[in-house]
């Protein structure tokens, strides 16, 4: 998947400012300035646009770890990964939101796909163990989906005036 794609799906599901995501990168001790994460955002054929580099997502994620869970003491240690995949960006943000097998279940439900228990766990699985399954695109994409109807939902609601009643029968609105 995209890194940009999915950087600019996550800030809008999380609903996440710039100066905020600024911070996020420097928890993960990564220098991000404002014009770079505005160029990050850009659609592909803007000038501008700067590509999101697998080390630049990860960075955002270990940030986003810190962010909501609170940074680790001791010495950070440095990724090894020679790939990112969505496997390991949908466990981060696992990670991050502290979800359970049964929220991601609802995140799935929220975007209209049914998933076992089953499958969930072989997304988090090591790469190369028998029950390990590969998250695809699309699946993902539906996770991302899910996410945003569950954190925009909310900010809808929680934002969203009070319905005027209904003038009940003979009454004159």
């Amino acid at each position: 998947m995209d890194n940009n794609y999915t950087l600019r799906r996550l800030r809008y599901a999380l609903d996440i400012n710039d100066v905020t995501m600024i911070n996020i990168f420097k928890l993960s001790e990564y220098e991000m300035t404002p014009s770079h994460l505005t160029n990050l955002f850009k659609p592909e054929d803007d000038e501008g646009y700067v590509e999101c580099s697998d080390q630049a997502m990860e960075s955002f994620l270990n940030g986003f770890i810190s962010h909501k869970r609170g940074k680790k003491e001791g010495p950070t240690k440095k990724s090894n990964l020679s790939l990112l995949t969505n496997n390991i960006i949908l466990k981060k943000i696992r990670i991050a939101l502290e979800f359970k097998e049964d929220d991601m279940l609802k995140i799935f439900k929220l975007a209209d796909v049914d998933v076992s228990k089953s499958e969930i766990t072989a997304l988090f699985r090591r790469e190369g163990h028998k029950h390990y399954k590969e998250c695809g695109d699309q699946f993902f994409r539906n996770f991302l989906t899910g996410l945003t109807i569950r954190y925009r939902a909310e900010d809808m609601h929680s934002k969203a005036p009070s319905p005027n009643p209904l003038p009940k029968e003979g009454e004159i609105s």
